[in-house]
């Protein structure tokens, strides 16, 4: 068996998005796998829920697809592509499922995104980013082929956030729009209102940010839009609802949130999500419901008859997965992190009852709910045990990930079975050829309670043998890892080379309660070091590692924590910080709507306690610094943005210690989940090249001493030459 090695990202494919078909005999899917160096092939794949063939490719491999949706009838299915576009935007294509070819039904300025049909199958509505001007040319309906839009020179800014992790918004903002498939097939002219594409949101008034559109009835389009005195700076977002025969928009309903959609029922119970708005990044998000026609009938947001659906769960919903009303429009299903792992659940959507577990496994890229298809009998590849409440008639999919696959798409057929079968084998052909390390759970007791976290040895361990050890610490800081997700490659290629692997879900990450999670308030350095240190000494502790070669590393919160403790302990051998937070004042300035976790979990701005700040900073104890540590971090990244990474990379660098800067061109904070593949890979290799040289057990000089010697990048280049 070979070992795996960064470059094998190249050979993982990826499933998210799955949606079950109407009838519940297929799912839809997107595959995502690298196409060279730069780019990825993403592509929409389909599989039957019986298990009884192999997943089949049903876009052409062009461009970039995403968002696969079935029409209600199941005839048709709509895709997001960039397909034939010399561009990024998105723009929206209708397949028919029983043969022919895909076709592009718009073409406009702002791209296409969150997609959804009407019950009738007559119309998708869409959003798109657009400016004032946009929408004053039509350009919003349909751009024409010669336009090009021009680079703001100077880039005047009027906002209070005014880019997102890796573009400026230069005047956009996002509105609804609804396409009427009939009229658009029929020609109709674009240029006019009464055209297919008919503008929802731009008609209301107002500077905001519309989203979130989920059909209701066929008649009634609900949606989202932010609001507050400066909706930038607020998480206050109302609910309103559009009548398509009388082309009016009613208001419903005002809350607070971070705004993760909607899900509606066609006789008016619509959910959404809630989290308090006081500190509001230390709160769990809650699942509510309202009524459409009650809320229709109050002037006052407090007068909404509200059931809080997940009150009794001390959980948070998860990221990525928007609640989905079962096929009775009677239950929710929703995700959470769960203890390391994620689960699938289901509420009455009335809250008669406390919400039911059904599935607790693996990292989710995705889930949906369907009518179970008649005569399912789960004899697909593989199933996994992972139900705590007995299931009712209805298929659940889910794209997820665990220890021994980076991902595949699996289904829990309903008709009362505990399993979710797994109907897609992605990547059996490269595991077939690859060691796969098992990791160990490890529960441990800090002087906070007790953490849960995990130790992946390498291959050919031996209990008798002496490992370094390479510790890494998770983002967010309100995020939650687990035994796969997206650091499946990274974890079993570090493992790979040589070191054991620890990671960890210290106290202040998702999954584990609001008191957990609440824990770090005002002290994200100190407390989440103390449990950290306590799982780094526990595993350390074991005759087979070497505890003169400790190595850190951690991304985003996890830079933060990597600076942090760099600064207030010599205890590490090396560093590596990517795409850290330094300097918690700056990051309030330069970053996007990120800055609350500044108000959140400090409970402070800037001005009201700028020595507080400066203290619970990395960049404040920088200058105490005598680890040698490489810094990472992407030149685009408007989330954590690279100033921080400058101002402590010069305070290292002014007092002697051994460091390098690393900097990605074209890259935003998400590069080591979806940045061009061949930084992906070039990244994990500088993190291995920079812990080898600093560590007996690699026979190698240290990578300030390296240049770019054994870089697939630089070997790339060679061949290229040659």
């Amino acid at each position: 068996m070979q070992r795996i090695q960064a470059s094998d990202y190249h050979d993982i494919a990826k499933p998210t998005d799955p949606r079950l078909s109407p009838d519940g005999d297929r799912v839809a899917f997107v595959r995502t796998v690298p196409d060279d160096e730069e780019s990825v092939e993403a592509t929409v794949y389909v599989v039957p829920t019986d298990g009884s063939e192999p997943a089949r490719r049903f876009t052409l491999a062009e461009g970039v697809d995403a968002e696969p949706r079935w029409s209600p009838d199941g005839d048709r299915l709509a895709f997001t592509s960039t397909r034939g576009a010399d561009d990024d935007r998105q723009q929206l294509w209708v397949l028919p499922v029983d043969g022919g070819e895909a076709r592009q039904v718009t073409d406009v300025v702002g791209g296409v995104s969150s997609i959804d049909w009407s019950p009738d199958g007559s119309r998708i509505a869409f959003v798109q980013s657009v400016t004032e001007e946009d929408r004053a040319e039509k350009r919003d309906r349909r751009v024409d082929e010669e336009y090009e839009p021009d680079e703001p020179d100077p880039r005047v800014i009027d906002r209070t956030v005014y880019r997102s992790m890796q573009k400026y918004f230069d005047g956009r903002r996002s509105h609804v729009y609804v396409l009427d498939l009939e009229a658009e097939q029929e020609g109709d002219d674009r240029d006019e209102q009464g055209g297919p594409i008919t503008a929802i949101s731009p008609t209301i008034e107002g500077d905001a940010d519309f989203n979130g559109p989920a059909w209701g009835d066929d008649s009634t389009l609900y949606f989202t839009q932010s609001a507050g005195d400066d909706p930038d700076d607020s998480l206050e977002y109302g609910i309103l609802a559009y009548d398509t025969d009388a082309e009016e928009v009613e208001r419903l309903h005002r809350t607070t949130g971070w705004g993760t959609g909607l899900a509606a029922t066609t006789d008016g119970s619509v959910a959404f999500v809630h989290v308090e708005a006081e500190q509001a990044s230390l709160q769990q998000a809650d699942l509510h419901v309202i009524d459409a026609a009650q809320a229709a009938g109050t002037d006052d947001p407090a007068d909404v008859e509200v059931t809080d659906v997940t009150a009794g769960l001390d959980r948070t919903l998860g990221y990525g997965a928007a609640p989905r009303w079962g096929p009775d429009e009677e239950a929710l299903y929703f995700t959470t992190p769960d203890e390391g792992k994620t689960a699938v659940w289901t509420v009455p959507g009335d809250g008669s009852d406390d919400p039911a577990r059904l599935v607790r496994e693996g990292t989710l890229a995705g889930m949906d709910v369907g009518a179970s298809a008649a005569g399912s009998g789960g004899d697909g590849p593989g199933g996994v045990s992972g139900s705590d409440a007995d299931s009712e008639d209805v298929a659940v999919a889910v794209a997820m990930s665990q220890w021994d696959h980076p991902g595949d798409v699996f289904v829990s057929p309903g008709g009362g079975t505990e399993e979710l079968d797994r109907l897609t084998a992605l990547n059996d052909a490269y595991l077939e050829s690859v060691h796969v390390g098992e990791p160990e759970p490890l529960a441990f007791e800090s002087e906070q309670g007790p953490v849960e976290g995990w130790v992946l040895t390498p291959p050919g361990f031996a209990p008798e043998g002496s490992y370094p050890l390479l510790v890494e610490i998770h983002g967010g800081p309100h995020a939650m890892w687990s035994t796969s997700g997206t650091m499946w490659h990274e974890f079993q290629t570090l493992a790979a080379r040589g070191y054991v692997v620890f990671w960890s879900n210290p106290r202040g990450s998702a999954g584990y309660g609001e008191e957990y999670m609440q824990a770090i308030e005002r002290e994200w350095g100190e407390a989440t070091l103390t449990d950290v240190m306590a799982g780094v000494r526990e595993v350390a502790d074991r005759e087979y590692v070497d505890e003169s070669y400790v190595f850190l590393t951690g991304g985003s919160f996890g830079g933060f924590m990597t600076g942090w403790t760099v600064g207030n302990t010599d205890y590490f051998r090396a560093a590596v910080s990517q795409r850290g937070v330094y300097h918690l004042a700056g990051f309030y300035g330069s970053t996007d709507g990120a800055y609350k976790l500044v108000e959140g979990d400090f409970d402070t701005t800037p001005w009201e306690e700028p020595e507080f700040l400066w203290e619970q900073s990395p960049a404040g104890h920088a200058h105490e610094v005598e680890t040698p540590t490489l810094l990472i971090h992407s030149e685009d990244d408007y989330r954590t943005p690279i100033s921080d990474a400058e101002l402590f990379y010069r305070i290292l660098r002014k007092n002697d210690v051994e460091t390098r800067f690393v900097r990605y061109p074209r890259e935003g904070h998400e590069l080591s989940r979806s940045g061009e593949p061949g930084h992906v890979v070039d990244r994990i290799e500088r993190i291995a090249r920079w812990f080898d040289g600093y560590s007996e057990y690699h026979d190698v000089p240290k990578a300030l001493e390296r240049g770019d010697d054994g870089l697939s990048a630089a070997d790339a280049g060679e061949e290229d030459e040659a």
